[in-house]
């Protein structure tokens, strides 16, 4: 069988776990990393390129896993659907119309890309248990805490919970507002009458708490990452299964057989 072709876009650290990943999974290599703001050489004794296009031509992947930013995710994306490259995208923050483009564009190319908010399986679940819930209640806040680099706010998993849980309820959630609000934003942000708070602390990795309330009752879902370990699996499954898909998916729960 030959060995799965990696290239890692992004020099990071969750690109550089995505690379310890991929060579500590048998059947599959780490090609090259691919950085708009490296220098060219190498790191960890893997070849570095600039350049999104120089890069998959010398290194000529099977996929390309993305972890960088909502600004050079667009660059790596066209340049590796123009050779018929599949992808697989954990960077958050994406705009619509990007995601309106990625979504044609993988079908006119019939080329597979996954686009996934959250690659721990602990999180996938969470945001499903989330969505069952969602049904039986009227009020929901989600909290979610991250490390103090997280370039977004509130995280792409808090929004795509959100998300989730008003289109399985069908309506908005009801959100009481304060009589008086002392302090600007203390009730958080608001999607779909769902208030997010985003808590950036040193120490913390990816957690979220989704909290339900009902007459003399709560139901709380947390879910905890400790390390960017817990992403790996989820990322080493999206590899091999966007070899067999012609379109877009997103969401790892799409893989997972939950929705």
């Amino acid at each position: 069988m030959t060995e799965l072709s990696v290239v890692i876009s992004g020099t990071g650290r969750m690109g550089r776990q995505v690379a310890a990943a991929v060579l500590a999974e048998p059947g599959m290599t780490p090609a090259a990393y691919i950085d708009g703001l490296a220098e060219r050489g190498a790191m960890d004794g893997i070849p570095v390129f600039r350049e999104a296009g120089v890069g998959l031509d010398e290194a000529k992947p099977h996929v390309v896993v993305d972890f960088t930013n909502a600004a050079w995710t667009p660059v790596i994306a066209k340049a590796a659907l123009e050779r018929g490259i599949p992808l697989v995208i954990g960077t958050t923050g994406l705009s619509a119309d990007f995601m309106a483009w990625l979504e044609a564009e993988t079908k006119a190319r019939g080329v597979g890309a996954v686009v996934a908010a959250n690659f721990a399986i602990s999180a996938v679940l969470m945001m499903h248990f989330a969505k069952l819930a969602a049904q039986f209640f009227d009020h929901a806040e989600i909290i979610e805490l991250h490390h103090d680099g997280k370039a977004d706010s509130p995280s792409g998993t808090a929004k795509a919970t959100a998300e989730g849980m008003v289109a399985a309820r069908g309506r908005p959630f009801v959100h009481p507002e304060p009589e008086v609000e002392t302090v600007a934003g203390a009730r958080g942000a608001e999607l779909g009458g769902v208030a997010i708070h985003a808590v950036r602390l040193p120490g913390l990795v990816a957690h979220q708490e989704v909290i339900f309330g009902g007459q003399g009752q709560l139901l709380t879902i947390r879910q905890d990452s400790t390390g960017r370990d817990s992403f790996m699996p989820g990322v080493l499954l999206a590899i091999r299964e966007v070899l067999g898909r012609r379109e877009l998916v997103v969401g790892l729960d799409r893989l997972l057989g939950l929705a």
